[in-house]
């Protein structure tokens, strides 16, 4: 049983949500966001998703997309992201999602990567721009190292859909609460449990809501209708306006603090 399942079924036991934080990997520096996942660890966060910055990342919003260009201009390569994840691995046994677009990958090499990911303590991937019919030359080799492959549920995405997504998927299903790109927006809670009781009907694999979640607020609200909520440009956004102070760690791992405060404890709507 793989890190993520472990962690999910530690939390369904405690009756608590996933917190599951997004970085840019080498955003401000590389040093600074290994720095930055184990202190989240110990804030409490349950998964980490580590984004891959890509120059052309079509599903993230102008927070994000700002952080992808910074990273880059720091040098930050696939290459790099995961010797970086095998450094937190030598202290943290957090679940490390890598979180990107499949064009990094493909030039790094399908087996390739799926080997070295494994080897540097990666737990699952999620490929924004890979559906899961496009997905098994790189899945053959993923799958065989025993890394999750999560996928993503949109609003507009129809029953049929989802139970073929879902009948692919592994780790949790990452429930897109908006339309549009990241941080652009608020969530809608009545169409949120709305999907959450469609998706709940057709799969058993856990399900984390993210895009627009931003304060303690928002979690507490949208934590009791799924197994997890997804916190990113808030937290990279953070980052940014603090990059280079003293505090920035503590600063980071305060507001995580919060936001774990929120879904913990909390009754589930969703059976």
């Amino acid at each position: 049983m793989g890190r993520i399942r472990k962690r999910f079924n530690a939390l369904r036991k405690r009756n608590e949500k996933a917190l599951v934080v997004y970085l840019t990997a080498g955003d401000p520096t590389m040093a600074v966001t290994e720095t930055l996942i184990t202190a989240l660890d110990r804030a409490g966060v349950d998964i980490l998703e580590v984004g891959v910055p890509f120059s052309d990342p079509t599903a993230d919003g102008p927070i994000i997309q700002a952080a992808a260009q910074r990273a880059l201009k720091q040098g930050a390569t696939l290459e790099s992201i995961l010797d970086m994840i095998a450094g937190v691995r030598e202290t943290s046994d957090i679940p490390i999602v890598l979180f990107g677009y499949y064009n990094p990958i493909f030039a790094y090499g399908n087996e390739r990567f799926a080997r070295r990911a494994k080897e540097a303590g990666v737990d699952g991937i999620l490929v924004v721009d890979l559906p899961p019919e496009e997905s098994g030359e790189l899945r053959k080799f993923t799958d065989r190292e025993g890394i999750d492959f999560i996928s993503l549920i949109a609003p507009t995405t129809d029953d049929g859909r989802i139970r073929s997504i879902a009948g692919k998927a592994s780790g949790f299903l990452y429930y897109i609460s908006l339309t549009g790109v990241t941080g652009t927006a608020k969530p809608e809670i009545d169409h949120i449990r709305r999907d959450m009781e469609r998706i709940k009907k057709i799969s058993t694999l856990p399900v984390a809501v993210g895009f627009g979640i931003s304060t303690p607020e928002q979690a507490r609200e949208i934590a009791p209708l799924a197994d997890g909520i997804v916190v990113g440009s808030a937290i990279v956004k953070l980052i940014e306006e603090n990059s280079g102070k003293e505090n920035l760690v503590e600063l980071v791992s305060a507001f995580a603090r919060n936001l774990k405060k929120s879904t913990g404890d909390v009754v589930t709507e969703i059976a």
